[in-house]
This record gives structure tokens, sequence and C-alpha cells, in this order.
């Protein structure tokens, strides 16, 4: 095209459009089918499809991104059902992306083999995604995600074809594992493509054999099993050998089951909790919480780690080298064009905002100070004259600190952990510009399902209750007091695969709180954003099932009401206004940025929110509220972090 007028070069843009188009509704099934080409991230949903921006200006690499993902979101529109996929879905942090990632294989694999062309468009896809993502640097497992390597395994057994280049490094860590754990398990697999309730069913069996059937949110094969042979018995009273099994009650039954699991639990009345707010909240608003959880008992033991020696807080360039960090920053900047222009707005919508309540305030008339270029005839007049001076008003507003709070957990993985770096990349260029220091800090784990902690847990003979059970990782990836230009390139981070683990919430408030109160500015602000309560399998599975959320709301009453920081909290997809006083909850991950500015702008223009000065909530019963909290284990917590 590089001869052709820019007209021309247009007109060949709209003709390769209008191709696309025809494919994605051909190949969907579905003519009514509207396609779209933006700056938005591409998708489909309620008859509209979002592809990639085209212009005369994309180059080839550009061109094939665009056709592999038509490709992919009309295979998934013609063979993925998501009432079936949905219904066999699991809740585990492991096993939801693993499940996730083989049905999206499921359905390119369909296309590959039944189009030559769309195979060939998918396969440059995929190895365009695996490049981006740094797969061919990823050589030990605890950076390497199982799900993508177990998609590459199952594409690589339907199609007959090796993982992309870029991936087969990433794919070899996990490979000898998975074959030897469900090696003929995969190979069942491509006898059901076709069938998506088959496969999903294969999907399960797989997760199971890799020892994940705990995160399945069901119970055991041999269990559903006896379930299924007590209902028979049940049905089919007239038979005389089963009239004695027949004759057990409900109770009986489950008090027998109880014993073989080796565990009571009992509920008493004083454990019934008192919170009508529960019954309100729709199963989408639900945090997750453990099938063995139960309600809040005055008896419960105080918060506590178990050890603490495997915690860690650590700059975000200690955590990969400056070349993969480099990668990633070009990877997030990447990202960040495509929401340039929206983003951008409401930054300098938030900078107006600021700078308004900025503008300079003088004393006039005064005896002493800078001369008033206003009274300079005074003056000259009369030279005596004592009123001739002028004096700047002192801004409290820029003695601020903010503290954003990210949770790198990994039911953040994909656009939300995206969509939180690039707004806080540009929110904390804007405060900066304002005048007002930000510190951008992030909390995770080490490792699934406890690490070093829970290893140490199982050598010293598994006491009960031991409290937290996980290796804490808390990263820096901004210094309040660190310019922007120094720290920019840490926010691509999150970017990488392997980071995002589990998150115990609780502790990570107290230690960013911490960090907030060693400052010397007056006002202190805290932004968290999260996407649902404090999950770690680890910790829950030896613990209450509410054993972190109950943590994580003595913190924050702690804070909230005890401390002069200011706690507002921003969550994805999941109602934290049940946890929060200031909160707000957004359905969709590009809402975060004009949820972040609005909520600090609302905060900035409180005249109750001025340094030094401390509001006081009011509790129910109209007395000055202070929630009972255990103050001791905040303390001890808040000494450890």
């Amino acid at each position: 095209m590089a001869n052709l007028t820019s007209e021309q070069r247009q007109d060949a843009v709209d003709t390769f459009k209008r191709a696309i188009e025809e494919a994605v509704r051909t190949i969907a099934e579905e003519p009514e089918l509207t396609v779209s080409f933006g700056t938005e991230p591409p998708g489909a949903q309620g008859g509209q499809v979002r592809l990639p921006l085209l212009t005369p200006e994309t180059g080839a690499e550009g061109v094939v991104s665009v056709r592999g993902e038509a490709d992919a979101i009309a295979l998934r529109i013609a063979h993925h059902d998501e009432r079936i996929h949905a219904g066999h879905q699991p809740a585990g942090n492991i096993a939801r992306p693993i499940y996730d990632a083989v049905e999206s294989a499921r359905v390119e694999c369909i296309g590959a083999l039944q189009m030559k062309g769309v195979g060939e468009n998918l396969r440059a896809r995929l190895e365009k995604q695996c490049t981006e993502r740094g797969f061919s640097e990823m050589t030990s497992r605890d950076d390497a995600p199982l799900a993508e390597a177990v998609s590459h395994m199952v594409r690589e057994r339907i199609l007959g074809e090796k993982p992309p280049a870029s991936a087969r490094a990433m794919v070899n860590t996990w490979r000898s594992w998975v074959e030897e754990k469900a090696g003929k398990r995969l190979d069942q697999l491509k006898g059901n493509v076709e069938d998506q309730e088959a496969f999903a069913e294969l999907t399960l069996d797989l997760i199971r054999d890799l020892d994940l059937g705990d995160e399945l949110g069901e119970q055991s094969d041999e269990q559903d099993q006896s379930d299924e042979n007590e209902m028979g018995e049940g049905e089919n009273a007239d038979d005389s050998e089963d009239q004695e099994a027949e004759g057990q009650t409900t109770e009986q039954m489950e008090a027998g089951q109880e014993e073989e699991e080796g565990e009571t639990i009992e509920l008493e009345a004083d454990d019934i909790p008192q919170d009508a707010d529960v019954d309100d909240l729709s199963d989408g608003d639900m945090p997750w919480r453990n099938p063995d959880a139960r309600p809040d008992s005055p008896h419960d033991p105080p918060y506590k780690v178990f050890t603490s020696q495997f915690d860690e807080i650590i700059d975000a360039e200690d955590l990969c080298d400056p070349e993969e960090l480099t990668r990633l920053r070009a990877y997030l900047d990447q990202q960040l064009r495509a929401l340039q222009g929206v983003v951008a707005r409401l930054a300098n919508r938030l900078q107006r905002r600021l700078l308004a309540q900025q503008n300079r305030s003088w004393e006039f008339d005064l005896e002493e100070g800078l001369l008033d270029a206003a009274r300079l005839s005074r003056v000259l007049v009369d030279p005596v004259h004592p009123l001739s001076y002028k004096m700047e008003q002192d801004m409290e507003f820029r003695d601020t600190v903010v503290t954003l709070l990210l949770d790198n957990s990994g039911s953040m993985r994909g656009r939300p952990i995206t969509v939180a770096a690039m707004c806080a990349d540009i929110l904390a260029r804007t405060l900066e510009r304002c005048g007002v220091k930000v510190e951008i800090l992030g909390f995770t784990t080490r490792a699934w399902k406890g690490g070093a902690s829970r290893e140490e847990w199982l050598a010293a003979g598994k006491p009960a209750k031991p409290g937290r059970l996980n290796d804490l990782r808390h990263i820096i990836y901004k210094a309040a007091d660190a310019p922007w230009r120094r720290a920019r390139r840490n926010l691509g981070l999150m970017m990488r695969e392997g980071l995002l683990k589990e998150n115990i919430d609780g502790e990570a408030l107290l230690w960013a709180h911490n960090r907030l109160m060693g400052r010397p500015e007056q006002r202190r602000i805290m932004m968290v954003i999260s996407d649902g309560a404090p999950v770690d399998d680890s910790t829950l599975s030896v613990n209450s099932g509410n054993y972190l959320e109950r943590h994580l709301r003595e913190t924050i009453a702690y804070i909230e009401e005890r401390s002069p920081v200011e706690l507002l909290a921003i969550g994805i997809g999941h109602d934290v206004t049940r946890y929060y006083k200031r909160a707000v909850t957004i359905v969709d991950a590009e809402q975060l940025g004009g949820a972040m500015t609005d909520q600090l702008a609302a905060l900035f223009e409180e005249e109750s929110g001025r340094p030094g000065r401390r509001r006081t909530r009011k509790s129910k019963d109209g007395a000055s509220g202070q929630r009972k909290t255990s103050l001791q284990s905040l303390r001890a917590a808040a000494g450890r972090s």
C-alpha cells in the first residue's frame, strides 16, 4: 500500500473491514451481528462484536491480530454455550482459570480443524499473545501459569501441533507433571471436542487428576456415588432388602457422614449472625466463602499468624530483571494507548478540579510582605503608608499523601489488573502534577496453597487453629517520595504471569496504614482497589471459613474509627460497601478510571476532610461510634507489618 494515495489506502482498509465483518457473521452463523472497530478491548456482547482499530497505518502484525481476534470471537459465538459453561465452572482460584482456558482452546480447535485459513489466523494470534506475555522466558513453575500450560497441551492433543515457539519453555515446565497426572485424560478430550457438555465433564475430571478436586466446590466422586445410592434406596421403598437402610433419618445419615470425615460442626444459637443486609445481596455480590464456614462467634480466637519468617516486603524492581521489567512496561504502554483518550480525559478533569482549589489566595493591606503592585500609586503619593503590602496564604491542600493499594490476587488476572495498573499510572502522574505525593502498593502471596509456611506447619505436626498459613508478599511499586519518572517502569510488573496469587486483605491494609502513619503529611488518604473478599485456601482449610473476612472487618473498623487515615475502596465486580463505609462498586473494569477520579475529587472537595480535623461517626444507637474490635490481635499484626 506504500504506492497508494491516502484515499486509496483508506478504501483498501474499508474493503478489508467489510470482508472481516462478513467472515465474522458467517463463522458465527449470526447474519444480524454488528461489528465495530475501535480502541475498546475486543469482545462480544448483545449481538455486537468489538474488534481492534484498523487504520491505513496498521502494519502486517496488527492486521494478523485483528483477523485472529475476529475468528476467535466468531467461533466462541458459534460453538460456546454460556449456560453449559457456567453450570460446570469451578470456584477455585486455580481450577477456574484452567477450566476457562481449556474451553477457549476447545472452541478455537474446532475452527482450526474445519477451516485451514482460520487455523493460520489463530496460530499467528496465539504466537503474538505468547510473545507479549513473555512465556519464552518462564523457566520455573513459580512464574509459568498452569492454566496456560494445560490449554496449550490440550491444543497439542487435538490438533497434533506443537505449542508456539514462544510458549514451549513455559509449557515444558509443567509438561512432565501434567502428563504423569492426567495424560490419559488429555487423550480423551480429543473425541469430545464437538460436545461441550461432555468436554466440560472431562475437563473437571482433568482438574481432579491434577489434585485440584477440592477447588471444584462439590463433593468427591465417592461421596457423590454414595448420595446417589442413598437416593436410589429412598425411591425404591418397596424393596425389602433396603427397608433397614431407609429407616435411617436424615439427621442420622448426616451425623454418620460427619463422623467419617473426623470433624463435627456444632452451631449454637449465639453463633447465628445478626446481619440483615446479607439477605438483600444477590449471589453475584456475595464474596467467596468456604463451604464449611460458620458464622462469627464470640468464642472465635483472635487473629494470629503461624509464622511470618517467610513474608516479604519487596520493591517491584527486585522481583524481575531490568530487561523483563522494561518489556512488561512496554506491553502496559501498548494497552494504555487503547484507553489513552478516555483515561486522559478523566485525569484532566481531576486535575482541573484539584487545581481549582489551589488558586492563589492573597491577604492585602498588610504592614509587611511583598509590595502590592496595585498600591503603587498610594506608595508614590504617601511613601510611609503602612498598608501597601500583600502575602500569599498557605495552602493546606498541598500537605497530602495518597496511597493506592492494589489487590494483586489471581482473580484480578486479565482485564481488571491491566486497567488497575493503567489507572494507577495516570492517577499518580496527575496527582504529582497537583503537588500531591502518591504511593502505589500491591499485595498477594508468594505461593499457592500455603508455600513454606504450610510446609513448616506440616512438619510441626499440624497444630490446630494455626491462624494465617501462607507467605505474604507486599510489593512497593512506587514510594511516596520517589518521583514518577523513576518508578513508572515498575507498574509493568503487574503484567507478569505468575505474580498474582492469593489475597489476605486485612494484613495488607495494616501494612499500608502503618506506612501512611509514618508520613509527615497532615492529611493521609488510602484507596483500596479489590475484586472481592480475602481468599487463601491454605488458611481457610484449617481455620473457620470467615477467618480472613472477620480480620478484614476488624482492620477496616480500626482504621475508619480510630485512625486519622481516610479510607475509601473501589470494588470490581463485588460489593465492597458491606466492608467499607466509603466505597463504590463497579461492574466493569473499564469504569475504574472514572470511579477513582470521582472518588478522589469528591474527597478533596469535602470540607469535613480538611487536615487537622477528625470526623466522628455515629453508631446505630446515636452514640459516638467505636466498633468493637479485637485490638490486641490488630496491634500484634500491625507490629509484624
